[in-house]
């Protein structure tokens, strides 16, 4: 079971920590009576998203004995502007590997892992969340 812990701190601010000490600031934007000093809290489900399917993703091609020696997700969410809840209904990922000799394949199938079979954030997404993923492979400059 995990548990976090959640306080409010002023206006739309809150503190957020895990068991382990790890912590969040979440806060809204002045135009939302916030100071943007933290993240929104629905963009913590773009954060989870990368890197849930990133843990997969890498542990994966470490197993298929690819060189990687960077990875960069970029994460794109797309909400509903016309009703509410303002869920995301269109989420992006784009997985940019660099490596000695990285086969595309091997991307390809640890990308498909993830999404398909280990990652929880995305199986946490319902039917109305649409998910779009895409990928570059670069070779790593010696």
């Amino acid at each position: 079971m995990d548990i976090v812990h959640v306080k409010w701190n002023g206006k739309r601010r809150f503190v957020a920590w895990d068991e382990a000490g790890h912590g969040i600031v979440m806060d809204a934007s002045a135009g939302y009576k916030g100071d943007g000093s933290g993240v929104r809290p629905v963009e913590l489900v773009l954060y989870g998203m990368a890197g849930c399917t990133g843990m997969d993703v890498i542990s994966i091609l470490e197993k298929k004995r690819q060189k990687v020696t960077d990875f960069d997700l970029v994460v794109t969410g797309t909400q509903r502007t016309d009703e509410y809840p303002k869920i995301y209904t269109r989420i992006e990922v784009e997985y940019v590997i660099t490596g000695v000799g990285v086969k595309p394949e091997a991307v390809a199938r640890a990308i498909e892992l993830s999404e398909e079979k280990y990652c929880s954030v995305k199986g946490m997404f319902g039917a109305d969340v649409e998910v779009v993923t895409s990928y570059r492979v670069l070779e790593a400059e010696c």
